[in-house]
């Protein structure tokens, strides 16, 4: 029997619902958490560090500064923030950084940990679907009187509906969880390495 995919979202019951909620949520998340990493990417560290390097060193901070606010990202708020220190001890300097990366990776976390829990709940809620899908199924059987095999098939299938759901909505969740870690874990890892060349420079 050959349904539409209204009949199939119809016979999957109200956890359907919370799934296509789920995905929706999910897919709106990743656009937003993709387009940021994606601009964030494009940051040259080595070119933006090279440029704070020789304005510091012609005593340029303020310009330093607002080469940072024009930047506007995650490794120049970490240099502006030791920037605005500059004069005070090194260890003043570098612990002001150091909060500001923990800052942005509270910005760049933001939301991510909604896609992993979709990701690993939504395969969960379909089979809870499926499980209630095949306790209606045998009941209309036991009420209605008929075992033929087709009523029975035909009930199950209309259950496990939610299963494939819920597996169509956890895979791309769990896999868009994966890469947004590894990406947060890169940009991480450029806002270590320009603390250590802010203090470099500061110690020079």
């Amino acid at each position: 029997m050959n349904m539409s995919l209204f009949q199939l979202i119809v016979s999957g019951g109200f956890t359907m619902y919370i799934l296509i909620g789920c995905s929706i949520i999910s897919i709106a998340i990743m656009i937003d958490r993709v387009f940021l990493y994606m601009r964030l990417s494009r940051v040259n560290r080595e070119k933006f560090m090279r440029e704070i390097k020789d304005e510091i060193e012609e005593g340029n901070i303020k310009r330093a500064i607002k080469l940072c606010e024009e930047k506007n990202n995650h490794s120049a708020n970490v240099v502006k923030a030791g920037l605005n220190l500059l004069g005070a001890s090194d260890v003043i300097v570098e612990n002001a950084m150091e909060r500001e990366i923990i800052i942005e990776n509270n910005r760049l976390e933001r939301y991510t940990n909604i896609v992993g829990t979709i990701g690993s709940n939504s395969v969960y809620i379909g089979l809870f679907g499926t499980v209630l899908g095949i306790i209606k199924a045998f009941r209309n059987i036991s009420l209605s009187g008929s075992g033929e095999l087709n009523v029975i098939i035909g009930g199950i299938s209309e259950a496990l509906v939610c299963t494939a759901a819920g597996l169509l909505v956890a895979v791309p969740a769990v896999v868009a969880y994966n890469f947004f870690i590894k990406k947060i874990d890169k940009l991480t890892m450029e806002m270590e390495l320009c603390v250590s060349e802010m203090m470099d420079i500061v110690k020079k």
